[in-house]
């Protein structure tokens, strides 16, 4: 993990200290379901409860002699206890310690995730409703289509994080399984109503099937949802990326007082959270690739699963949650310049009407061909002025492409002034904005 980007309340959870703590929570759950079954005694399972305890510094000292984390830390364990002790870790194999304790990192940490989810989703929705008519050109391609809203644009993002939400809570569901089966996951020295109990007690299920861990493809979906998740908001943040360009200027991140852009030139005023939200995207989805190949585990299982874990697991939740805290403070503290939107809308004069005229000549009986033909060629009169750095507007400080439009007298056949005018209509363009919103805010 790097502090840079890790947020105290998610770093805990994967610290050194989390990870006994969780496996020690797994083998006192063991120990109350074996007293349970009658195998424990009432007292042994007491004692074990109340004092097991264990310490880091001493199962790091028994690991560098033993090489086996999971006996350096039973090891430590005893040591706390007497004659009880005997009790402890009893019919179990190194993973069913580790992969239900890591189950419950994994649950604990997946519903800080959901709940940054929900506050990045409370945040787009906010600026939505705030810029719900608030007109932008909208682009394909990187060029100007046709008019449409912030709000509208926000609405898609919120809808997308909808779909990641509705992911990562079934995710959920997928990796809070635990198992106590033994060995080989045949359970010859344990029953089924141990694991039962168990994971009962801790808040999971016991996965159906086990052999000597659980299975990986559970991990990777998480780490597939993460990724998926992490791409969006990357996504997200490219598009604030060029509306903050210069030339765009539509939108930027907040730029605290005092704050500095360059070393060496002391205007700028540059995307830097958004773009190390680029950067932590790449490496979520990076994570993916271990959690991938670590499904096909050699026969009822191998450790080469084990070292990836130690990396991908901490990192890829560490470094979502920090993203996504990242990228709330970004989309609540944005910069929005309506004033800027509408000029860039305005930049091609009226070139992003032109699909509106073509649709009316159609229904005037023109072809839909001629209808092109007759459309485009005056929006090319336009381009070609913009190619040589002449303005689109006229000198009446009317759209030059309207001006085209109502000097061709093919088109003028067809259409009035009156009927071509109407086509420059913004209203147009947001009639059905409301409609659109009750379906994604419902």
């Amino acid at each position: 993990m790097v502090d840079r980007y890790a947020r105290e309340e998610m770093k805990s959870k994967w610290s050194i200290q989390a990870k006994y703590q969780a496996w020690l929570d797994v083998e006192k759950a063991v120990v109350v379901a074996w007293n349970k079954l009658g195998l424990i005694p009432d007292e042994d399972a007491k004692k074990i409860v109340e004092n097991a305890g264990f310490s880091v510094e001493r199962i790091d000292e028994i690991e560098a002699i033993t090489r086996h984390d999971l006996i350096a830390f039973t090891t430590s364990v005893s040591e706390t206890l007497g004659e009880e002790s005997r009790w402890f870790h009893y019919g179990m194999t190194s993973s069913d310690t580790v992969d239900t304790a890591v189950a419950l990192q994994m649950r604990d940490s997946l519903a800080l995730i959901i709940e940054d989810v929900k506050m990045v989703m409370a945040s787009i929705k906010t600026r939505a409703e705030e810029h719900k008519m608030t007109l932008m050109v909208g682009r394909s391609h990187g060029i100007h289509g046709e008019p449409i809203t912030f709000g509208l644009v926000l609405a898609v993002w919120y809808d997308e994080m909808a779909r990641h939400l509705e992911n990562l809570q079934q995710t959920m569901e997928v990796i809070c399984v635990g198992q106590v089966s033994g060995a080989m996951g045949n359970f010859a020295h344990a029953p089924l109503e141990l694991e039962e109990y168990t994971c009962e007690a801790l808040g999971l299920k016991a996965a159906p099937a086990s052999n000597q861990v659980i299975q990986r493809d559970r991990y990777a979906r998480l780490a597939s949802a993460l990724a998926l998740m992490a791409s969006s908001i990357e996504k997200f943040a490219v598009q604030v990326r060029h509306w903050q360009r210069t030339e765009v200027y539509e939108c930027e991140e907040f730029f605290a007082k005092g704050q500095k852009g360059s070393s060496a030139m002391p205007h700028k005023r540059n995307p830097i959270l958004t773009e190390n939200i680029t950067g932590l995207a790449r490496m979520v989805r990076a994570y993916v690739i271990p959690a991938m190949e670590n499904v096909a585990l050699w026969h009822e299982r191998d450790i080469s699963h084990s070292s990836t874990e130690r990396f991908w697991l901490p990192d890829s939740f560490v470094t979502s949650d920090f993203m996504l805290h990242r990228f709330n403070s970004v989309i609540a503290n944005l910069v929005v310049y309506p004033e800027n939107m509408m000029r860039n809308l305005n930049l091609t004069g009226g070139l992003v009407f032109s699909q509106r005229v073509l649709l009316e000549l159609p229904l005037k009986g023109v072809s839909r061909e001629d209808a092109y033909r007759i459309v485009q060629r005056n929006a090319m009169k336009v381009w070609e002025g913009l190619q040589q750095g002449k303005s689109a507007i006229n000198d009446k400080g009317e759209s030059l492409y309207l001006q085209y439009l109502l000097d061709d007298e093919e088109l003028r056949q067809s259409l009035s002034e009156e009927a071509i005018r109407e086509c420059f209509n913004y209203d147009y363009y947001t009639k059905n904005v409301d409609k659109i919103f009750a379906r994604v805010f419902k």
